[in-house]
Order: C-alpha cells, then structure tokens, then sequence
C-alpha cells in the first residue's frame, strides 16, 4: 500500500495525490483481465499456425511491462508535455503511415502494417490518441489568441489524416477519427446545423466508400447478408455467445477460439463469452463505460477547455473502439479488424492504447493546468 506525505514534493507523491485513482483502477483491472483472456485464447491460435503453443502469450507478456510503464510515466506529466508529446507523436505517426503507403505489408487488401528494426506496428493505432490531442491543443489555442486559426489547422489535419487513412484503406479508423474530431467540433461550440451537414456528409463518405473500397463493400455485404451466409467467423463468434450462455463454460473450455482464426485479435470477445458467460461480457462493457463517464465528469468540472477537448476525445476514442469490436462480434454491425482495447493481442493496440491512456490520466489529473508555468506552447 502506498504511503505518501502530502507535504512530500516529489513527483511520485504529487502523482499519487493527484491521479484519479478511479481511472487508474479501471484501467488496470482491464489489463489484467487481457492477460488472463490472451493466455486462454492465443494458445490454440499459435498451435494452428505451428508456432509455441505460448508464442502470442510471450510476446504480449513483452508488450504489458512497456505499456504499464507508458501509463504511469505520462500520468505523471503536465499538461505542457503532454501537448509536446502529442504533436511528436503525431508527426512521426504520420510520416510512418506515408511510408507505409510504399513499404507498408499488405493484409487483406490494405497496407496498414510498416516493419521496423523486426517488429510490425501500425502507425495508424498512435495517430487516433496524438491527433485527439493536437486538435483539443489548435481549438484551445484559437479560443486564447485570436490570431491563430485552430479551427482551420485542426481541419487541414484532420483532412490529411483521413486521406492518409482511406489511402490504406483503414474505413474503420477513418470512421473514429471522423467521429472523434466532429465530438471535439461540437463541443467547441458548432452550431446544430453544422452538426446536421456533418453528419449529411458523413453518411455520403460512407456511401461512396460503399461503392469505392472493395473490402468495405464486402463487409458490408456479408453483414446485411441472410444468416447462412454471414462470414464464417461471425457464424463461429454467435455460437460461442449461445454456448457460453450466462456463466460459460469455463475458463480454457471453449471451442470457439479452435475454429477462430483472430480468436485472440479481434474476436475475443467471443472468447470470454463462451468461457465465462454474460457476467464476463456485461463487466466488460460496464469498465468501458465507467472509463468513458468518469473520464467526462472530470473533465467537465474544469474551465480549462483544452483538458475538456482533449479528455472527452480521449475517452470517447478509447470507449467507441470497444463499442465497435463488440458490436461487430455480435453481428451489430460490420466486421472491422479493431483491437479490443488491452483485451485483444497486439503490440500496436497495447502500446497505442497505453499512450492514450497514460494522457488521460494526465489531463485528469487534479489542478494539473496549475503546473502549467507557460500555456503558450
């Protein structure tokens, strides 16, 4: 148990007094949770592929101690870092995902993927958290000073990074950072009959999208197909919902994640429907839910727009990519080859999940705009 002096003016202390312990809680209670679904669900997907039978356990067990420690040293920055970070992290991304665009590995008809010194990541994983950021930083810096255009920075941006995104093509990343961005709008204070056009336009990109991307007018078609045509993962998926039923079957005693080849990525859900039952499932969605609420209330409680901006895109972000692998597990919507946030294996997804994460903690942190020496950068 932590024992902290209130009078202590070391930054371990601070942070400890500071942090919301709420998010903090929640957040490692999910982590925990991804380790105990990742050892149950990876082994038989690794055995498949003729790997160690703890081959995706092992290198997740890599990931976590990186991520935890990403969590816990960006909570414990300011406001004035944080920015700092994002903007950084933001352009790297970017320049990543041009070269991926060229040098990127091809999956599924996209190329999301770069290798780097051996490892893949997915640039466009660390541009949903650095842009939720950079945005809330433009729109807060056009409300302090009148001659800087942040609205008109932030949608060049987000532009370029949509395009970026659909030249992959990622519909499903492009939709959150879409969704994310058009939040943050309204929240700065866009009028109802812009929110009206956005959301006009919005239905017209997913059309033409329809009609543009192949492997989207897939998706799409294999949703609104009949029952026995839906995608043999899906099939698989809502046999394992009515096989877990309320308790499951028990922890390692599902077939699912047997037949299932992302059992262990995007279909884990499934996994710990069937093994562990509704009670499993419903947690999961109420922790998503806490730390999208949470997160909110703290943030409306300050008058600090940025913390306001940037919080409730982070946490929005981060509980609408859990509403989407879900959704599209229980057939709610189309397939999208989403992580389940430190649920799903994925050195990307994790690492990604935990710079998004750590931020928040940041932002939320309390009178964490008073350490603050100098707003302007």
């Amino acid at each position: 148990m932590f024992a902290f002096s209130r009078n202590s003016r070391s930054q371990i202390a601070n942070w400890w007094w500071t942090v919301d312990k709420v998010l903090l809680t929640l957040v490692t209670i999910l982590i925990v949770i991804g380790i105990f679904l990742n050892f149950s669900a990876s082994p038989a997907v690794a055995r498949r592929i003729g790997a160690d039978s703890f081959h995706f356990v092992k290198r997740q067990m890599v990931f976590i101690p990186l991520a935890i420690g990403l969590i816990l040293y960006l909570s414990m920055q300011n406001l004035r870092f944080i920015r700092r970070t994002a903007i950084i992290g933001y352009m790297a991304a970017i320049l990543l995902m041009v070269l991926t665009l060229f040098w990127g590995e091809t999956t599924k008809g996209a190329s999301r993927w770069i290798r780097i010194f051996g490892f893949s990541l997915q640039p466009s994983e660390f541009v949903k958290p650095t842009f939720a950021v950079v945005a809330a930083w433009l729109f807060d810096a056009q409300k302090k000073y009148q001659d800087i255009p942040g609205t008109l920075l932030s949608t060049v941006l987000f532009l370029m990074t949509l395009g970026l995104l659909l030249l992959q093509p990622d519909i499903g990343m492009s939709f959150v950072v879409t969704v994310i961005w058009c939040f943050q709008l309204f929240l700065n204070g866009l009028s109802l009959i812009l929110v009206g056009f956005a959301v006009l336009a919005g239905i017209g990109a997913l059309v033409t999208a329809y009609f543009t991307f192949p492997h989207f007018h897939a998706r799409i078609m294999q949703f609104v197909a009949s029952e026995n045509e839906v995608s043999y993962q899906v099939k698989k998926a809502m046999e394992a919902f009515e096989n877990g039923s309320i308790f499951g079957r028990g922890p390692g005693e599902g077939v699912v994640k047997l037949n299932i080849p992302d059992a262990h990525t995007d279909f884990i859900f499934a996994v710990a429907a069937e093994e562990f039952g509704l009670i499993l499932c419903l947690i999961l969605v109420g922790l998503y839910a806490a730390v999208v609420v949470r997160a909110m209330l703290i943030s409306l409680k300050d008058n600090n727009l940025f913390i306001i901006l940037s919080s409730a895109a982070l946490s929005a972000s981060f509980g609408l990519q859990g509403i989407i692998n879900m959704a599209s597990t229980l057939h709610l919507m189309p397939t999208k080859g989403m992580t389940l946030p430190f649920i799903s294996y994925g050195g990307s997804s994790i690492l990604a999940t935990s710079l998004g994460i750590g931020m928040l903690l940041a932002i939320t942190r309390k009178n964490v705009h008073a350490e603050d020496k100098d707003d302007t950068d």
